[in-house]
């Protein structure tokens, strides 16, 4: 063929076409950058798990209850000879006292353990309560009568989730007198986990109950209100609180300074009797808590007891939970994952000016050129990730969008012939960069402002090439292109 004759191009469509391609093509490493975040968050949440293992789990905080065992008869059906035989027989039971109003002050004082590049957020609390109880003056309707309990095993339990946090130790108070502490048989609603004591108290008149307990945990800490009016204040240091559970607080308040929080549970709101047969079972508490606890753990505790001679716990309906949450500021995965999943419409924008330069303007860009470009961009999702673990999401974000839009504008200089081209391929990068940002931190209008931004895109799109013929096959390249 003659040197000469000019060389044949390909149509604005089959242009496309391979844009196309190669964009799909993109995708692949684009899951592999996605895939790779879940492994990351995956390992971060393997490393908070070794750090909170010496330290202590989210904490769920329960009680007091007075506990009194009592005797009552109930009629056993045997089968004796292959006759079904009915006998009366004397059992022991345990009969649950709720407090008629119960005040608890909490102080969480958080730090940061570090484990490698990881971070978990752990507490110590200061737990202090004071809870008056007594009997109901109809007490033989709830099928109980004072002269069967059995005042003299009395027992007041407090219950936290995770025992290994009490390493201070817990102290309970009846009517002023310092009672003598012992481990385990805390309220169902903790997994049975706490500390008790024995309880000078013969039901007559109103018992005083003062309690104080320090508790190590991580990640968040529960109360499970019970009885009559329960009243919680918290307040701590940290800056970042969520709440959550049954019940929300009245009016909290937050600061840079750290937050103050008040519950106030009324016994309506709970649905529970003042005294019950059965213990209140293990709460709803927020999703994403992990017990360290577990319903078989409980009957096997309760197992326990009655092969020492003791009535079997009978645990009845989930109780109900408030819930405070120490949270990270920035969930740095949750952003790079949300980041991750606008990398299409980065290669889409990005590719289409190339397109446009292409077509209307005349420069020749060939598929492996958008090949490479696109790898830039993928590539700022791994750097984004690797960085943001180190110094931050923000910091992370700035560092790996100047890198990807420095390389990408000095590129498209030399793919398009010109400088002027590759200022407006960095420009529209540093907008594109801008505008993800926003969309970030701001999840709620995403959505909306997204939108809008894709339509106008579109309309310019459609001004842009109102004039290209996308069928045009075999046209010779024009010497005098622009």
């Amino acid at each position: 063929m003659d040197q000469d004759t000019p060389r044949r191009e390909r149509s604005p469509g089959m242009k496309l076409l391979f844009v196309g391609l190669v964009a799909l093509v993109l995708i692949v490493p684009l899951m592999l950058v996605y895939a790779l975040v879940y492994d990351r968050q995956d390992q971060s949440q393997t490393a908070q798990a070794a750090i909170n293992a010496g330290w202590g789990g989210a904490q769920v905080l329960s009680g007091p209850v007075v506990v009194v065992p009592f005797r009552t008869t109930q009629t056993q059906n045997e089968t004796v000879d292959g006759k079904q035989v009915s006998r009366v027989v004397e059992v022991e039971k345990l009969f649950y006292i709720s407090p008629v109003e119960n005040r608890v002050t909490t102080r969480i004082d958080p730090q940061e353990r570090r484990k490698s590049i990881y971070r978990s957020v752990l507490f110590t609390a200061q737990v202090k309560g004071a809870a008056a109880f007594a009997l109901p003056a109809d007490l033989e309707r709830f099928g109980v009568t004072r002269e069967r309990l059995m005042w003299d095993r009395a027992e007041v339990r407090v219950g936290t989730s995770d025992a290994r946090g009490l390493t201070a130790g817990g102290a309970i108070r009846a009517n002023g007198r310092a009672l003598e502490v012992q481990p385990g048989k805390g309220p169902a609603a903790s997994g049975g986990q706490g500390f008790f004591a024995f309880l000078p108290w013969d039901g007559q008149g109103r018992l005083q109950v003062d309690y104080a307990l320090d508790v190590r945990g991580s990640g968040g800490i529960s109360l499970v209100p019970r009885g009559g009016k329960t009243r919680w204040e918290v307040t701590s240091k940290w800056p970042n609180p969520s709440f959550s559970g049954s019940f929300l607080p009245d009016k909290p308040q937050v600061s840079d300074a750290g937050f103050a929080a008040s519950y106030t549970v009324d016994k309506l709101a709970l649905g529970q009797p003042p005294v019950a047969m059965e213990d209140v079972g293990l709460p709803v508490v927020a999703p994403g808590v992990k017990y360290t606890f577990t319903e078989p753990a409980i009957r096997a505790a309760s197992a326990d007891n009655a092969a020492a001679g003791g009535a079997d716990e009978v645990v009845g309906a989930p109780g109900h939970a408030v819930t405070v949450d120490l949270i990270e500021p920035v969930n740095l995965y949750s952003k790079v994952d949300r980041s991750v999943k606008y990398g299409f419409l980065f290669i889409g924008f990005t590719f289409l000016a190339f397109l446009l330069f292409d077509v209307v303007g005349g420069a020749r860009v060939a598929p492996v050129e958008y090949l490479l470009t696109g790898a830039g961009l993928v590539l700022f999702f791994a750097l984004l990730l690797a960085f943001a673990e180190v110094v931050g999401f923000t910091a992370a974000y700035l560092l790996a969008s100047a890198a990807v839009i420095g390389l990408l504008t000095a590129y498209s200089a030399a793919v398009l012939k010109s400088w002027k081209r590759a200022r407006f391929i960095g420009a529209l990068l540093v907008g594109l960069y801008a505008l993800l940002f926003v969309l970030l931190n701001l999840e709620a209008w995403s959505l909306l402002i997204g939108s809008v931004l894709l339509f106008v895109a579109l309309a310019g799109v459609m001004y842009a090439t109102r004039s290209v013929d996308w069928g045009s096959v075999g046209r010779p390249k024009e010497a005098g292109a622009v």
